[in-house]
């Protein structure tokens, strides 16, 4: 039997961020920038590729205490500075190709980000990604706090 859709485990982190669309979104654009703030927990970037079009592919590798963690994708929707949907394919997701939307809107002078992450293989890889991009854009939301202090 397949799963109806309402079953299959969904993600969503939403967060008002201290910045303008096209800064949150040169932010998730710009390999400087995703190496200082896309890690979850207790990881760093130690190192990332982005080629940010329609067919483009990214890498992002976390490297944790005991073992790194390769994050694979490819771009399907670039809007600036207001969406980005692209597949999302880790150990996390059992090596299948999962499905990420980030969705940018204007709140004044701040930004509304809402990621959805979706199509997730079961309900631990949805735990644990759930955790995962709480605490990245946790970390987003502190590099923004820092470059306007």
């Amino acid at each position: 039997m397949i799963p109806s859709e309402s079953r299959i485990p969904t993600v969503k982190v939403t967060r008002l961020l201290p910045a303008t669309c096209q800064q949150v979104f040169e932010a998730w654009t710009e390999v400087e920038s995703v190496k200082q703030w896309m890690c979850a927990g207790d990881t760093v970037v130690a190192h990332a590729e982005l080629d940010v079009r329609v067919g483009g592919r990214f890498r992002v590798m976390m490297r944790g205490p005991n073992m790194d963690y390769d994050h694979q994708g490819e771009y399907l929707e670039v809007v600036p500075p207001n969406r980005l949907v692209f597949t999302w394919v880790s150990l996390g997701t059992h090596g299948q190709s999962t499905l990420v939307t980030v969705e940018l809107q204007e709140q004044g002078n701040q930004t509304l980000l809402t990621l959805t992450h979706e199509r997730l293989p079961d309900r631990e890889a949805a735990s644990k990604h759930q955790n995962g991009w709480t605490s990245i854009v946790d970390k987003l939301q502190s590099h923004f706090t820092k470059l306007n202090a």
